[in-house]
Formats: C-alpha cells, structure tokens, sequence
C-alpha cells in the first residue's frame, strides 16, 4: 500500500466522516498523477467524458473503468478497478460516476487498490462509502467535480 498523502489536517467534518476541505482538495491535486475514472464514458454527451478529457488535458494520467467501454478520448478502458491496477499500476484517486447508492463496492476496490483517495463526483453523496475509504486512511472527497475542483484551486 502507498503512504497516504499529507494532507490529514486539511479536512472538514460536514458528516459523519471527515472529508477534505478547499485547501486538503487543492494539494491532493497537486500531489496527484494517476486517476482511476470508474463510469467513464465513450459519450461526449456524459460529464464523465467531459471531466476526462479535461484532466488528460491537464496533464493527468488517467485510465477510464467502465466494463461496457473499449475506450474513452483514445485511451484502453478496463472492466474493473483491480484490472487496471494489474495492468498500469496504482492511482492516486479514484474519481468515481456512478450513482450514490452503487459507490460502496467502489470504494471497497479503492482501498484494495492501494488509492489515496475516494472522490465521488458531484451529486454522488454515500456516507457508507466514504467510512469505507476513511476507516481505511483514505482522503476523502465527495459531492465535487475534479475538472470544477481543478480549475479552482490550481492557482493556489
């Protein structure tokens, strides 16, 4: 498993479990360079193509999960967390696309994985999730956009 990234004081407690603030959000974008993209889609209608193709821009390595995917934006999708790990090696965060109340086997791979971070997309709330990842040292992010986060915070 990977150390976790130096970012604990930088929490905020909104619920149950802590999740990162503006500032822990900010340098866990810093220090990233791999995103697991679970619910990526080939659809440039989707927000999940939408937000990829703007991390790859960024300059993120990022690998799309999607079992019904052969690709997204020109990059080899893979059915399952633990598959794209085998193949390419561990993430930094997952960000995950899917609806809330499919995010806690998400979030049992991320730990699997060896993750830093659980991030769930923006409207996707699941406090179970998120004590999954926590209880297991994991950053936590959730009801956030990565592409909204980043271009927020890269200033900072």
């Amino acid at each position: 498993m990977r150390p976790p990234l130096a970012i604990a004081p930088l929490v905020r407690t909104i619920g149950p479990v802590p999740v990162l603030d503006d500032e822990g959000i900010a340098e866990l974008l810093r220090a990233t360079r791999r995103i697991a993209v679970i619910g990526a889609s080939s659809n440039a209608g989707r927000p999940s193509f939408g937000v990829f193709r703007y991390l790859v821009h960024q300059g993120y390595e990022c690998v799309p999960i999607n079992p019904n995917e052969r690709e997204v934006f020109g990059i080899p999708a893979f059915r399952s967390l633990r598959e794209a790990v085998e193949a390419t090696g561990p993430f930094d965060i997952v960000d995950v696309f899917r609806r809330s109340e499919l995010c806690e086997p998400h979030a049992r791979e991320a730990v699997d994985a060896g993750a830093r971070c659980l991030w769930l997309q923006l409207g996707v709330i699941n406090w179970d999730a998120a004590r999954i990842a926590h209880d297991a040292g994991l950053a936590v992010v959730m009801d956030r956009c990565t592409a909204i986060e980043h271009r927020r915070t890269r200033g900072r």
